[in-house]
This record gives C-alpha cells, sequence and structure tokens, in this order.
C-alpha cells in the first residue's frame, strides 16, 4: 500500500463527506468524483449480500442515482460512509427479493485486483479465499468484508447492519472460524496434489 493509498484509506469516510457536501451543492463532478472514490469498496461489499457481480453493480447504481436525486441525505448524515453502505446493502436485499433464482453465483474473483503472471499463487490464493467466503451465509460474509476489508469496528458495523456489536462479533468469529477450516482443508489437498 502506496503512502497515498494509505492516506486514502486512513481519511475515507472523511473524503465521502467531503463529496457529499459537494454533490449537495449540485456539483455533477462531484458525484463523479464519489462514484470513483467509493464504487470498488461498495461493489465489493455489495457482492456479499448479492452473491452476484452484476446486481452488486445494479445496487450500487441504484444507491447513487438516489444519493443523485436527494443529495441533502447523504450530507446531513452524521457518517455519510456508514449510511451509503446501509442503503447500498437494503438496495442490495431488494434485489435479492426481487431476483426468483438464488442459483445466480458469479465470480467474486473479479473483484480482486488483477494480478500479473508472476503472481499466480497469489492470485490462486486470493480465489480461495473468497471461494470459501461465498460458501459462508451474507450475514457472516458481509460482516468479514467490512471488518476486514473496510476495516470497520464491530459498533460501525453493528449500525450499518441495524444490529448489536456483540452480535456482529460473533458472527465474524463464527465466519473466520469456518473460513479457516474451509482454507486449511484447501491447502492440505493442494500439498497433496503436488
Amino acid at each position: 500500500m502506496t503512502h497515498r493509498d494509505k492516506s486514502l484509506a486512513d481519511d475515507f469516510p472523511e473524503h465521502v463527506r467531503l463529496y457529499a457536501g459537494r454533490i449537495a451543492e449540485s456539483s455533477a463532478s462531484a458525484l463523479s468524483g464519489l462514484y470513483d472514490l467509493t464504487a470498488p469498496r461498495l461493489v465489493r461489499y455489495a457482492t456479499t449480500i448479492t452473491r452476484n457481480q452484476h446486481d452488486a453493480e445494479d445496487a450500487v447504481q441504484t444507491t447513487l442515482v438516489k444519493v443523485a436525486g436527494r443529495p441533502r441525505l447523504l450530507c446531513r448524515a452524521d457518517q455519510p460512509w456508514s449510511y451509503l453502505l446501509r442503503m447500498v446493502r437494503n438496495e442490495s436485499l431488494a434485489i435479492l427479493r426481487r431476483r426468483d433464482r438464488w442459483s445466480l453465483v458469479s465470480n467474486l474473483g473479479d473483484l480482486l485486483t488483477r494480478t500479473s503472471v508472476d503472481e499466480v499463487d497469489q492470485e490462486d490464493r486470493h480465489r480461495a479465499v473468497w471461494g470459501a467466503l461465498r460458501t459462508l451465509p451474507t450475514e457472516q460474509s458481509e460482516v468479514v468484508v467490512l471488518k476486514i476489508w473496510e476495516e470497520m469496528t464491530f459498533h460501525e458495523i453493528a449500525e450499518i447492519l441495524e444490529l448489536s456489536p456483540s452480535t456482529a462479533a460473533s458472527r465474524y468469529r463464527y465466519a473466520m472460524e469456518k473460513l479457516s477450516r474451509k482454507l486449511q482443508i484447501a491447502l492440505d489437498v493442494e500439498v497433496l496434489c503436488e
């Protein structure tokens, strides 16, 4: 992670707040900037709920259209980033309710950064992690994504998911136990195949 990336990660919620204020001032470029800033993270999060990248992208797009239509809602939120995550979650859940079949599962691998040929082992590990994550119940996988990739506290996660911090923590603990077992089994199989 570069210094710029680290700085952005540290101040990410503040960057969201800044764009929310600019959008409220009717700045189309601010909406574009908010999209550029948040879309990869929002799509990653929505994918853990919808289990389908296209549905996740639709949830993010719908959310940002709503933000464009009523920018003051995001601007006035105490924590715009958490509010935006909650909006994406609600849109993702609405898509699930409308979707006829749950059997469609997209490849979560294309959410990860594309890697070069020299990093094939790392890509295989990423796919193994995403594959194991996909087998978890949505309630657990969304906590893992928010905790690990979004670096949120259990209190922040609880606010977004509208549950208690202890429930968020227990879902995370159960998920990590399951992931650990699944990844250990995959590693054992990999060693046997060599």
